[in-house]
C-alpha cells in the first residue's frame, strides 16, 4: 500500500476534508505509526478558522494532518533509530518541544517555545491510518500490553489534567477539601488524579445532571449544580465550616473564575484549566485571592505528565471513557463534539 487516508486542513478558512495522501515512508532518525485511535479536540474546531496571516505567524504551513491525541504500533523503523520494534503499541506525546532550551532541560516542556507547532497542529498528526514521528525516544511512551485504541486521550487530556492536579498538589494535605468545576472530558480525568493521588474530601460541581452522576461514579464524594449563590450555600451544607484548599476551574468562564476565587480558603490554590476565555470580575487582590492564597494557568503538559498518566492507565486506576467513530466518519464525529454533552472523550479508529 503506497497511499492512505488523512483528515487535513487543506487551506486556510477551508473546513478539514478527508483525502488520499501518500502513505509517510520513516527517514533516518524517524519511527512509523500505524494509527490505532486519535483523540478529538475542541481545539481542532478552531484550527479550521484560522486566516493565512494569523496561521503563518505562529509557523504553522497548510496542507497538515488534524490529531493531537495518537496512539497505534510501530510500522516502520529509520536509520538511526534503537530500541523499538515493528507491533510495538505505543502512544505519541501531545506537546511539541526542542529538548534543547532551558524550559525543556528543567522538564518544562509545555513551555518551550517551539510548542506553537506541533502534531496535528501545524504540522501532518494523527487523523491518518499513519503518522510518521521524529525523536521517538522524547515523542514515544510505551503502552505494554494497553490497548493503544483508547490512549490516544491520555496523552492531551490526561496529561494535561495531571499538570493541573500535579501543581496543586502541595496545596492539598490530608485534611483536604478540593472542588472541581466541570466534569467534561478534563474534569473526568482531574477527578480521577485527585482520587488516585490524593485522600481529600472532593466536591464536583456542573451544570449537567449527566457529568455529575459521572464525578460521582469516579469518586467524588459530592455533586453539585452550578455556579451561583445557591451553590455556595450547597456548598457550605455539606462541607461545613472546613476550608476549601484547591478548586480546579476546567471551565474557565468568568462565572467559574470568580466561584473559585470566592470559595478558596486562606492559604489555598486556584488552577484555571479550562479556555473558555473568562478573566473573573473580581480584583485578584484585595477581594479575590485570599491570604496567602495562589492562582495557576497553563495550556499544555509536559513529558513526565504523559509518562505518569500512561503508568496510572497501565495499572488501571484510570477509567477511560471513549465514543469510537470510524475514519471514514469523521465529520460525524466531529459534528458530535461540537455539539457536546459527551460523557467521555471521542477517539477516531481508523
Amino acid at each position: 500500500m503506497t497511499t492512505m487516508r488523512a483528515y487535513r486542513v487543506v487551506d486556510w478558512e477551508r473546513p478539514a476534508e478527508l483525502v488520499e495522501v501518500r502513505r509517510p515512508d520513516p527517514g533516518a532518525g524517524q519511527v512509523r505509526i500505524r494509527v490505532a485511535g486519535c483523540g478529538l479536540c475542541h481545539s481542532d474546531l478552531v484550527m479550521t478558522t484560522l486566516n493565512r496571516e494569523m496561521g503563518e505567524a505562529i509557523g504553522w504551513q497548510v496542507p497538515f494532518t488534524l490529531g493531537h491525541e495518537t496512539a497505534g504500533w510501530v510500522d516502520g523503523v529509520g536509520d538511526g533509530v534503537e530500541g523499538f520494534h515493528d507491533g510495538e503499541a505505543v502512544a505519541l506525546v501531545s506537546p511539541s518541544s526542542c529538548g534543547r532550551c532551558r524550559w525543556c532541560r528543567r522538564g518544562q516542556e509545555n513551555a518551550c517555545p517551539d510548542g506553537l507547532v506541533g502534531r496535528g497542529y501545524g504540522r501532518d498528526g494523527g487523523l491518518a491510518d499513519w503518522v510518521v514521528v521524529d525523536e521517538p525516544q522524547r515523542a514515544l511512551l510505551r503502552l505494554g500490553t494497553f490497548d493503544p485504541g483508547v490512549a490516544g486521550p491520555l496523552t492531551d487530556a490526561g496529561a494535561t489534567s495531571y499538570h493541573a492536579v500535579r501543581r496543586a498538589l502541595p496545596f492539598v494535605g490530608p485534611d483536604a477539601t478540593c472542588i472541581v468545576i466541570g466534569v467534561g472530558g478534563l474534569g473526568a480525568f482531574v477527578v480521577q488524579f485527585l482520587r488516585a493521588l490524593t485522600d481529600a474530601r472532593l466536591v464536583v460541581i456542573d451544570p449537567d445532571p449527566v457529568r455529575r452522576q459521572v464525578g460521582l461514579d469516579l469518586g467524588a464524594h459530592h455533586a453539585l449544580d452550578g455556579v451561583d449563590d445557591s451553590t455556595r450555600r450547597a456548598l457550605r451544607s455539606v462541607v461545613g465550616t472546613d476550608p476549601i484548599d484547591a478548586v480546579l476551574d476546567v471551565v474557565g468562564a468568568d462565572a467559574t473564575i470568580d466561584f473559585g476565587l470566592g470559595a478558596i480558603s486562606p492559604g489555598g490554590v486556584l488552577g484555571v484549566v479550562g479556555a473558555a476565555g473568562g478573566r473573573g470580575s473580581q480584583p485578584w487582590f484585595g477581594g479575590g485571592l485570599p491570604r496567602d492564597g495562589a492562582a495557576f494557568t497553563f495550556q499544555g503538559s509536559d513529558i513526565a505528565d504523559a509518562r505518569a498518566v500512561v503508568d496510572l492507565a497501565a495499572e488501571g486506576r484510570l477509567r477511560i471513557d471513549v465514543a469510537p467513530y470510524s475514519l471514514d466518519d469523521v465529520v460525524d464525529a466531529y459534528g458530535a463534539l461540537d455539539r457536546g454533552g459527551l460523557a467521555g472523550r471521542i477517539v477516531v479508529r481508523p
